[in-house]
């Protein structure tokens, strides 16, 4: 499980918006994941396992109380190791993918970010969020698509007012 812990630190990263939150997340899986381990089938994708608990706890926490704006961390643009002069475009570009990343619906939002950022596959997507894989390429192409129509407003300098999303 020690092995998985970065690319829940990652998921969680991406789903949470800021280090702090994130971190308190992957805490929060990895205790329900002690705590319930005479759950997992030895033989089953541990990875699916952890991912499906954190998902499934995101989603209690999201229920409770609503999310506050995704805040780019300094912190994380120190460990790119940019020039000075890259910095700014680079700040620039993360907070529009950010705040493109927060306007799609949690359930598109999830499937892009599990297949694109953890590299898990349709089937393995699926199994975490307990939906079926054509759901999951149906909201991954929807999300793929409102993605970027934000980017693409945010380049030509619209603000990114929210459009109608069929679920």
């Amino acid at each position: 499980m020690v092995a998985l812990i970065p690319r829940l630190r990652r998921y969680a990263r991406a789903l949470a918006g800021d280090r702090p939150r994130a971190d308190d997340l992957v805490q929060d899986t990895l205790e329900r994941a002690i705590a319930k381990w005479s759950l997992w089938r030895p033989g089953t994708d541990l990875r699916a396992w952890t991912f499906t608990i954190m998902h499934n706890i995101f989603v209690n926490q999201v229920r409770r109380s609503t999310r506050d704006a995704m805040a780019t961390d300094p912190a994380a643009l120190a460990e790119l190791e940019l020039d000075d002069g890259q910095v700014a475009d680079t700040l620039v570009r993360i907070n529009g993918i950010e705040r493109a990343l927060a306007q799609l619906p949690d359930e598109q939002r999830e499937v892009l970010l599990l297949i694109t950022l953890e590299g898990l596959s349709y089937d393995e997507t699926a199994h975490t969020l307990g939906i079926p894989a054509g759901t999951v390429m149906s909201r991954l192409s929807r999300a793929r698509a409102r993605l970027d129509e934000l980017l693409e407003g945010t380049r030509r300098g619209e603000s990114s007012r929210p459009l109608k999303v069929i679920k």
